[in-house]
């Protein structure tokens, strides 16, 4: 288990999946936000639910988010296409609605950070954002990362093309700006 302040991602268990799934993808329009395809009815007891427990896979590390208060299921934390020959990865994080605003997307994401930098051996991090998502872009200047660039009409989201943001964030820079833990 990976811990921060108010988090732990932990390895993610079959009773999580129907939190998960009810939480966050059947949150349509917060869905389609953070995800790049177009949501479709899944019901989270089938193979399909983007939540299930997988075999273990070297390109992924998913996570269950979860809060040390009481271990309630927060959301969950997903390190995504693992590269170990140029030591990168991409961040991403989705979190129940009503645990959004709370801090726990930050201490999450330099959960991860720590988990990707110290752990993997990673370079680099990056993740990927609608641009109307203020708050994630908000929370992933918090965390360190910098705005690289904009794909333009990247995505299509609530019936609009809409730019993609791409954040990057290299062990050097996070060394210099990583709380102590």
């Amino acid at each position: 288990m990976l811990v921060g302040r108010n988090v732990a991602l932990r390895a993610r268990i079959e009773t999580d999946v129907a939190v998960l799934h009810t939480g966050i993808y059947d949150d349509v329009l917060g869905q389609s936000e953070s995800d790049n395809g177009a949501w479709r009815p899944v019901s989270a007891t089938v193979e399909l639910s983007p939540y299930r427990v997988r075999e273990n896979r070297s390109e992924e590390a998913p996570f269950t988010i979860v809060a040390l208060d009481d271990q309630r299921i927060v959301g969950e934390a997903l390190l995504w296409g693992i590269d170990l020959h140029n030591r990168s990865a991409h961040v991403g994080i989705a979190l129940l609605p009503l645990e959004r605003g709370r801090g726990h997307g930050l201490d999450t994401v330099q959960v991860l950070c720590r988990y990707a930098f110290r752990v993997l051996g990673l370079h680099r991090v990056q993740m990927e954002t609608n641009e109307p998502n203020v708050a994630m872009r908000a929370m992933a200047n918090r965390a360190g990362f910098t705005e690289e660039g904009v794909l333009r009409h990247a995505a299509w989201f609530d019936g609009r093309f809409v730019d993609e943001v791409v954040l990057g964030l290299v062990v050097d820079d996070w060394a210099e700006a990583a709380p102590a833990s």
